[in-house]
């Protein structure tokens, strides 16, 4: 759990200026974590099938799960809803990271949601964690809003070129 960055929260009342951890990414680096970053009610079929990857998977397993929370400050009645526009907006990529791949030659990462269809804000306003900030210093809201914008974008061509990325097995056909 991390607060997002142009939301505000306890220990960052003007707004978090930074963006959060991105633990996916962080244990794809080790290389031979299985990792997915879901939300089920973006996804249910790509949620499903990672957790079934996961669960097969031979070593340890990273499932990110987005969990709406009643602290968001919206309807809980619109989760599933919810859940579809925050991964539209970009802020929420679905990706699924399995190391068996590489091992057959193919790039282990499968981004499984597209480009953002609608900006950061659009979704960011239907918050209270978001909207708050705009009330109390709308100069400083937009300012991280830009930037929230930003981030999501290069965050979301990053995962791209990875998971565009040529993969050699190791294989060299060769014999000692």
């Amino acid at each position: 759990k991390a607060t997002p960055m142009a939301a505000t929260a306890k220990f960052a009342m003007g707004g978090k200026s930074i963006e959060k951890k991105d633990l996916g990414l962080m244990a794809m680096a080790y290389g031979h974590v299985y990792v997915a970053q879901v939300a089920f009610g973006a996804k249910d079929r790509q949620t499903i099938q990672a957790f079934q990857e996961a669960e097969s998977y031979p070593g340890p397993s990273l499932i990110i799960a987005y969990s709406h929370c009643i602290a968001h400050g919206y309807n809980m009645g619109d989760a599933l809803d919810h859940q579809q526009a925050i991964v539209d907006s970009g802020a929420w990529p679905l990706y699924r990271f399995d190391p068996r791949r590489a091992v057959i030659g193919e790039n282990p990462l499968k981004l499984d949601s597209k480009a953002p269809t609608i900006p950061f804000e659009k979704f960011a306003m239907t918050e209270n964690r978001f909207r708050m900030l705009t009330k109390t210093d709308p100069e400083r809201a937009r300012e991280l809003m830009v930037n929230a914008q930003r981030a999501i974008q290069v965050r979301f061509d990053v995962y791209k070129q990875l998971a565009s990325l040529t993969i050699n097995s190791g294989s060299t056909g060769e014999s000692n």
